[in-house]
Parts: structure tokens; C-alpha cells; sequence
């Protein structure tokens, strides 16, 4: 065999082997979270929706439903990740450029897992989770036959209907927006155009939602850290205020027990038994306060909330030099790029600090916009619950997790968070080279940001005040006992005037 093709055929097979090793290394990775987004949802799925019977007909419904929740949500878990996969990929490679066992950890790896997300993200919400509902509210056509196939047929026909539908509208939106026959001829490409134009809006939607829901999440989670953590009180006695509490809730308690031996009087016995548990509440809360040592109690809470502050705070300064930025070079704009070239660059200015410190605001980010999600008015009811949310609720969580999680590399991108360009398929979103777009969005999150971090700080430092210095009208109680709580009488309530019950 001549020497050239000896080459081509190592070239070939070294090719095969590298092919091999991303399919298996991908497959590992999505099985891994297939796993722990099972055990999720799991924990807060109903029991009555799983049966001992294998051949039950709405038992095999359920369980292909949860299996198509369970594939979404690991997407949407992969989304998340994906971006602080690449991030530290490349410090990886820069801190360690000849490790031979790191050599699988490439370009190309990682620029395949960028499209798997965008292909599974896509199937997820176009056909999956569309599937999964109809699934679940089908019967099967009239006069057909009973059992899977049937409710397979009918949820087919629907979605299909379905899919026609959407489709027509966008075509329709894009033939009016783009008014052009190249535009109207470029619809026609479904997988090089039409699917991408789709995701497209379906990311702009995302996007925008990340944007009223972080800053909201972010004030919420100022709230949310005074609550699990105890926090400490100025100029309090913990112990006066757990003695009058204990004697408090004895008077009360004694009042329900004595009630029907009261002379001449009704007593409402359900308020009394609504204050004795209201402040037996108080008094395990405070219980539990004075239980915690000096360190959780004057260390713990402040180093929580000055991360908070420290958090919100780098994020707010990066987004407004990221506007400066957009003021003044067109190259900060976000941007696609095809080819991943890890290992040459990196990332931050800071070197491995600054990646490990975008990595920590990418999921802070996340989290935030989540739990602002789960706080707002209008999807507080999609909060799940332990052991009883049901399967259409499951279905709702995770296409709402999907979009938001599939939507924070660009939204990452957006604000200037990192400086890694998009890779793949989610840098070819027409609005993203539109400058006035990505500068309002800068513009708005970080003035929703800080609004929401000065209004919620400046009312946490007034009410502490307030409460430290006795003008919220209860420091009148301190240094005395408290008197049991004054019931309100009836109409018909006699008193004895003898010896005074009440």
C-alpha cells in the first residue's frame, strides 16, 4: 500500500474513532440526565397516576406521557448546562493544552452538543409536548376500536391539524414582514429555513420572558433567603420575647380547655383555637431562632445577602459596560459562528476567575428567572407540589422550563454576560442583528434590576429600622407581659359581672 494511502486511511479512521467517541460521550452525558430529571419528576408526580397493571390502557398513557416529560425536561436541564459546558471546556483546554486525557473534550464535541439541544429543543416543543398532552386527553375516534393505537391515531390527526395550522400562520407573518418573493421562496426550505424561523420566535418569546422574570426573581430571592435563613434583629431580646410568647400561648391554651366551664358565656372556641395556633407558630419560630448559634445567626444571613447584593450588582455593572460597548463597536453585538475554536482564547478578560465568574452568573441568572416564574400572578399555579401535581400540570412545567432554558445562552449573549458566540443553529435568529432590539433589552434589565434591587433593599433597611427602634407600634410590648389576645363577643354573649371570665 503507498505511503498516501496509508495516510488517508489513518485519516479515516482516526475520524471514525473521534466520531464514535462524541456519539458515546453524548449519549452518557443525555442519559445521566434523562436519570436525575426521572427522579425529579417522579417526586412530584401524583401516585394515582401510576397502576400495578401493565395492561392497563391509561396506565401505558401515562407512563408514554411521563416518558416524553422526562426527555424534555433533560433537554431543557442540557440547555441550561450547555453554556458553562463550553465556558469551562475552554479554560480547560487553555490551562492544559497537551493533556492527552483530555484531548476528547474539542470543538467539536462541543459545537455537536450545541445542535443536539437545538434539534431536540425543537422536537420537544413542536412535537412532543404537543403529542403528550393530546395523548393524555385522547379517547379514540367514534366507532374505532379501543386502546392505544386509538388514542395514537386520533392525537396523530390533531397534531397534525395543529402543525398545519402554525405553520400557515408564520408563513403568513414572515410573507407579510419579509413582502419579497425571496423572502416567500426561502419559507419553502422547511429544515434550512422554516423550523430555524420558528424557533426563532419561539426563542424571542423565551428571551423576553427571562427579562420580566429575572429582575422579578431577583428581589424575590432577597425575600426567599430571610425566610430559610435566621436572620439577625437589632436591639432584641430573644429571650423576653420567647418567654411572653410561651405565656401567651398557656393563657390561650388554658381558655380552651376552661370554655365550657365559663359561667354565662359563649365562647367562639374555633378563633381561640386560631390564635393558639397562630402563636404557637411564632413561638417555634422564635424556638428555633434562639437555638441557632451566634455564627448562623450573625454570620450566616449577612454573607447570604451581601452574595445576593455582590451578584446582582456585577451583573447590573456588565450589562451597562455591555451597553457602552454596543455604543461604541458593532463587534459586541451578539453573533453565530459555525466552528467552536476552544483552547486559543479565553473567554474573560480575568482569565480562568472570570470564566468561573460568568459560569456562577449564568446559573444565577437561571435560577432567579426561574423562581420569578414560579412567583409571578400569572404562573403561580403551575408551581408543583410534592407527590400531587398532576400529568397536564408536569406537561405545563416543562414546557415553560424548556423555553426558559433553551433561551438563556441567548439571553446570556445578549447582556454581555459572556463573550462566548453562539454556536450552531441559535445564532442564525434574524432579531439578534438588530441593534435596536439587543440595546432596549440591555437597557431594560438593567434598569428592571436595579429598580427592583433598590426599592426591595431600601424597604428591608426602613423596616428593620422601623422595628429596631419600636415605632411599628409593638415596641410598647417589650419589658412587660403580653395579655392574651381579646376575643369579639357575640351579640348573645352574656358576661358574668361576678367573678369576670373575661
Amino acid at each position: 500500500m503507498a505511503p498516501a494511502e496509508q495516510d488517508a486511511l489513518a485519516l479515516r479512521e482516526q475520524l471514525f474513532h473521534e466520531r464514535v467517541r462524541e456519539c458515546i460521550i453524548c449519549t452518557l452525558l443525555f442519559a445521566s440526565l434523562y436519570i436525575l430529571c426521572h427522579f425529579i419528576i417522579t417526586h412530584f408526580k401524583k401516585h394515582t397516576d401510576f397502576a400495578a397493571v401493565h395492561d392497563d390502557e391509561d396506565a401505558a398513557v401515562n407512563r408514554i406521557a411521563l416518558g416524553l416529560c422526562t426527555f424534555t425536561l433533560a433537554v431543557a436541564l442540557g440547555a441550561v448546562l450547555l453554556l458553562p459546558f463550553s465556558i469551562i471546556s475552554n479554560e480547560v483546554l487553555l490551562s492544559f493544552p497537551h493533556n492527552y486525557y483530555i484531548q476528547w473534550l474539542n470543538g467539536s464535541l462541543v459545537h455537536g452538543l450545541w445542535n443536539l439541544v437545538f434539534l431536540f429543543s425543537n422536537l420537544s416543543l413542536v412535537f412532543l409536548m404537543p403529542f403528550a398532552y393530546f395523548f393524555t386527553e385522547s379517547e379514540g375516534f367514534a366507532g374505532s376500536k379501543k386502546g392505544i393505537m386509538a388514542r395514537v391515531y386520533e392525537t396523530s390527526v390533531v397534531l397534525l391539524l395543529l402543525t398545519l395550522l402554525v405553520l400557515g400562520m408564520v408563513w403568513v407573518a414572515s410573507a407579510i414582514v419579509g413582502n419579497d418573493a425571496a423572502s416567500r421562496q426561502s419559507l419553502y426550505d422547511l429544515w434550512e429555513y422554516y423550523l430555524p424561523y420558528l424557533y426563532s420566535c419561539i426563542s424571542l418569546f423565551g428571551v423576553l420572558l427571562l427579562l420580566l422574570c429575572t429582575p422579578f426573581g431577583l428581589s424575590t430571592m432577597f425575600t426567599v433567603t430571610g425566610k430559610l435563613l435566621v436572620k439577625p434583629r437589632l436591639l432584641e431580646d430573644l429571650d423576653e420575647q420567647l418567654s411572653c410568647t410561651r405565656l401567651e400561648e398557656a393563657a390561650v391554651s388554658r381558655r380552651i380547655s376552661s370554655g365550657k366551664a365559663s359561667c354565662w358565656l359563649n365562647l367562639n372556641v374555633e378563633l381561640l383555637r386560631e390564635q393558639f395556633f397562630t402563636i404557637r407558630s411564632k413561638r417555634r419560630k422564635l424556638e428555633l431562632r434562639h437555638r441557632a448559634s451566634p455564627w448562623q445567626r450573625n454570620l450566616g444571613y449577612p454573607l447570604a445577602m451581601l452574595g445576593l447584593l455582590a451578584l446582582t450588582g456585577i451583573s447590573v455593572l456588565i450589562v451597562c459596560f455591555h451597553v457602552l460597548e454596543l455604543l461604541l463597536d458593532d463587534a459586541a453585538m451578539p453573533r453565530g459562528i459555525q466552528d467552536a475554536s476552544l483552547g486559543q482564547v479565553s473567554f474573560s478578560i480575568f482569565g480562568s476567575f472570570g470564566a468561573a465568574l460568568q459560569v456562577v452568573l449564568i446559573f444565577y441568572l437561571m435560577v432567579s428567572s426561574v423562581v420569578g416564574f414560579y412567583s409571578s400572578p400569572l404562573f403561580t399555579r403551575l408551581l408543583p407540589e410534592r407527590q400531587d401535581t398532576p400529568l397536564t400540570k408536569i406537561i405545563g412545567n416543562c414546557v415553560s422550563l424548556l423555553v426558559l432554558s433553551s433561551a438563556l445562552p441567548v439571553f446570556s449573549r445578549t447582556l454581555g454576560i459572556t463573550r462566548f458566540d453562539l454556536l450552531g443553529d441559535f445564532g442564525r435568529f434574524n432579531w439578534l442583528g438588530n441593534f435596536y432590539i439587543v440595546f432596549l433589552y440591555n437597557m431594560g434589565f438593567a434598569g428592571l434590576t436595579t429598580l427592583c434591587l433598590v426599592k426591595r433593599v431600601s424597604w428591608a433597611v426602613q423596616a428593620e429600622l422601623i422595628r429596631a427602634f419600636g415605632e411599628d407600634g409593638d415596641a410598647g410590648t417589650r419589658g412587660r407581659v403580653l395579655s392574651p389576645p381579646r376575643l369579639s363577643r357575640s351579640p348573645s354573649a352574656q358576661v358574668c359581672t361576678s367573678c369576670r371570665c373575661l
